[in-house]
């Protein structure tokens, strides 16, 4: 057995005792929302042929540097038509945010751009922050589940999830651009140069889940997605569904 798969092994080991409220000892990285409990995520579906996008952009910059916040950007591409494609956009995002629609959020609901979906279920314009908060902290509020990461990129992570027994879910590795900027040479933005959060550009599901208590490993092979700098793991319902949880990959 490889020193790697031991320390895998001794880390799942650790935390196989996880419960709510019980802290992970040593390196584990768990960050904190503000309003105490679990991060909650924040997916901004955005564009670079809408005007009224780059205040949300910037919020999404200073958002996502704040602890127990995880703030993913997923251009869509229904502007496209208008003069400018957008070079982040794709027909994925646009098909999440009408999932969204269909299934219906709490607050601002509909597809427009700039939106922000506040763990899969609130809706707020993307640039009204004070919305956004306030979400967030209803958010936090509810949350009933959580993830536990142990590790680094260097030796890879044991991650614990639990949650109420028999919630149907999938767990999903997320891969981001950190802060990539954009230079507008048409459309509505024309002349701009935006720079974006965490911008999607990939995800794949680690595994099923049927609520309660379960131990995955994330080796170092895995963070391999194209263009992406950074990771993050979402525990959800369903793709449009309600999101459970979120965590960041410390690097």
């Amino acid at each position: 057995m490889t020193k790697f798969s031991l320390a895998l092994l001794t880390a799942i080991a650790a935390l196989s005792a996880f419960s709510f409220g019980l802290a992970i000892p040593g390196n584990a990285q768990i960050d904190r929302s503000p309003a105490g409990g679990e991060p909650v995520l924040i997916e901004l579906f955005t564009s670079q042929g809408c005007s009224s996008c780059p205040p949300a952009d910037r919020l999404a910059n200073r958002l996502e540097s704040e602890p127990g916040l995880v703030v993913i950007s997923k251009p869509v591409d229904y502007w496209d038509r208008l003069g400018w494609k957008d070079t982040f956009a794709s027909p994925e995002n646009t098909a999440l945010q009408r999932a969204y629609a269909r299934r219906g959020l709490e607050g601002y609901d509909g597809v427009y751009t700039p939106q922000s979906v506040i763990a899969g279920g609130y809706g707020e314009v993307g640039s009204d922050e004070r919305a956004i908060r306030n979400s967030v902290r209803a958010a936090a509020r509810q949350q009933t589940s959580a993830i536990r990461v142990r590790g680094n990129g260097d030796t890879g992570y044991a991650i614990g999830i639990a949650g109420p027994a028999g919630t149907m879910g999938e767990l999903v590795l997320v891969g981001v651009e950190s802060s990539p900027t954009v230079a507008i040479e048409r459309g509505e933005n024309r002349g701009r140069n935006v720079t974006y959060a965490n911008v999607l550009v990939g995800e794949r599901v680690v595994s099923r889940w049927s609520g309660g208590k379960a131990s995955h490993v994330i080796r170092r092979g895995d963070l391999g997605m194209p263009r992406a700098d950074r990771y993050t793991l979402l525990l959800r319902e369903r793709a449009g569904g309600a999101v459970l949880a979120a965590q960041w990959l410390e690097r």
